[in-house]
């Protein structure tokens, strides 16, 4: 029975701003232990028994960043696929769209496992063992939820309900799906043992998931269908990529899994499970990650604290002091402070929603930024300039280009760069430099062994990313 995990990579993960942002959201942070969420997702995929390969679905901008993860990742080569939305239409557009390519390829009778590329799971053999159960149940036609046996009274989590007259096996009939309650109401949930947090992942018979999106969903559906129609699709050794057509795509409903399928069906079924499972939704989840010290304090980096008590600090990259506060979480980027009292961790997400109706770059961009080709930082800007660091990895490439309002000039620190220049082409080592006027088609190679670094000043009337005219691109940008 073929297995094809689908990690959903689709969330911001705005409660964790400021390390969560738009081009680098929730999956991708680094955890005390040296990976993100999304590797270990991956990682937890492949361990399964009888993967037949690994769909993710995410968004077309986070393609080769997931891809660069993945590699860095895995300990055995598997197939690779995936799909490319061009913007976000929620969960029920992205199951039926793999469920659609899934039957194309491997036909009704293969299972799909949905997960959450954000989620956190510590006990894998349990996992693998619910997973076993669920595709029990999805061979006989269920839609399987996998419910999470509750440790408290949570509010933040949805619940469902399951009817314990109707057991399936290792499974139990599924009664209703509950928003998420107030506090009273999840002790209640609590205490009468057969509700269960809602994990949002999935396990599904192509072919049963189909038909009960015909019944209850069917606009999704043949919206969908007409959108992989016009969609374009690359294949090569082991790896199959699908980029979803923008205009058929903005005509698909915007709904997610549960409130389109899950809640209409009569076919939905619950694996209940105790995985050591987290959805790391808010900096106090995150914090749990790291251990306390005598006085409560969770520290990452360089911090220090006097009369300091129960707080959570994450501050890699420059010293940080705490003095005579209690219950505070402190987080520190390069280019952003979130200083907020842990009953209000929630709450973060409402500064990036004042961020965003700004227009502020803080919500979307770090200060490094990262490209199928490598990254670059903003060092300094000010009045008419920029001055960022890029790196481009061996045998990368950046565009074909011209900008209409900067004119840019590129001085190497380290590594050999190829360059482009209006008509001219040019080999620069170690200290040497050339400039580039605006309108003047460029471009810049790596045609050594190790990183190229080079330092770029910009200077013009208009500094923005979205001045530049791509006419070549080897990642499809053009």
């Amino acid at each position: 029975m073929k297995l094809i995990p689908v990690i959903m990579s689709g969330g911001v993960g705005s409660r964790l701003w400021p390390v969560s942002r738009k081009t680098h959201p929730k999956p991708f942070m680094l955890l005390p232990d040296g990976q993100n969420l999304i590797q270990k997702t991956f990682l937890r995929a492949t361990g399964l028994n009888n993967v037949a390969e690994v769909m993710t679905v995410t968004n077309q901008e986070l393609f080769f960043k997931t891809e660069d993860e993945y590699l860095r990742a895995r300990k055995v080569r598997s197939p690779l696929s995936f799909i490319l939305e061009p913007f976000g239409r929620n969960t029920a557009a992205a199951v039926a769209a793999a469920a659609l390519e899934l039957e194309s390829v491997y036909g009704s009778d293969a299972q799909m496992l949905v997960l959450a590329a954000d989620h956190l799971i510590v006990d894998q053999p349990a996992f693998a063992k619910a997973v076993s159960k669920a595709q029990t149940l999805a061979a006989d036609g269920w839609l399987v939820t996998f419910g999470i046996q509750p440790e408290y009274p949570e509010v933040g989590f949805g619940y469902i309900e399951a009817d314990t007259d109707m057991p399936l096996g290792d499974g139990l009939k599924v009664q209703r799906f509950v928003e998420k309650p107030d506090l009273a109401t999840a002790q209640e949930y609590l205490t009468a043992g057969n509700y269960y947090w809602n994990s949002g992942m999935f396990c599904f018979r192509v072919g049963s998931v189909l038909d009960e999106l015909r019944k209850h969903a069917v606009d999704v559906l043949e919206a969908i269908r007409v959108t992989l129609e016009q969609s374009q699709l690359s294949e090569g050794d082991m790896h199959r990529c699908l980029r979803l057509n923008v205009k058929h795509f903005a005509e698909v409903p915007d709904i997610s899994i549960d409130y389109a399928l899950m809640e209409r069906s009569d076919r939905v079924a619950t694996v209940p499970c105790d995985i050591g499972w987290s959805d790391i939704g808010s900096w106090n989840a995150l914090s749990e990650l790291t251990a306390a010290d005598d006085t409560g304090n969770r520290l990452e980096g360089e911090v220090l604290v006097h009369d300091a008590r129960n707080n959570y600090v994450r501050s890699p990259e420059r010293l940080t002091a705490l003095v005579g506060v209690d219950d505070l979480i402190v987080v520190d980027t390069p280019d952003a402070v979130l200083v907020a009292h842990k009953n209000h961790a929630q709450e973060v997400k409402n500064i990036v929603s004042q961020l965003q109706k700004s227009g502020h770059d803080a919500h979307l961009l770090h200060r490094t930024v990262h490209r199928p080709w490598g990254t670059y930082t903003t060092l300094e800007e000010g009045e008419r300039f920029k001055i960022k660091r890029i790196v481009v990895r061996p045998g990368a490439s950046l565009s074909l280009q011209m900008h209409h309002h900067r004119s840019e000039h590129w001085i190497v620190v380290s590594g050999m760069a190829r360059v482009v220049n209006d008509q001219r082409e040019l080999l620069l080592n170690t200290n040497e430099s050339t400039f580039i006027s605006a309108g003047h088609k460029h471009r810049l190679e790596n045609p050594g062994v190790i990183d190229l670094v080079l330092i770029e000043v910009q200077s013009g009337d208009y500094l923005g990313e979205d001045d530049i005219v791509r006419f070549e691109d080897n990642y499809g940008r053009a």
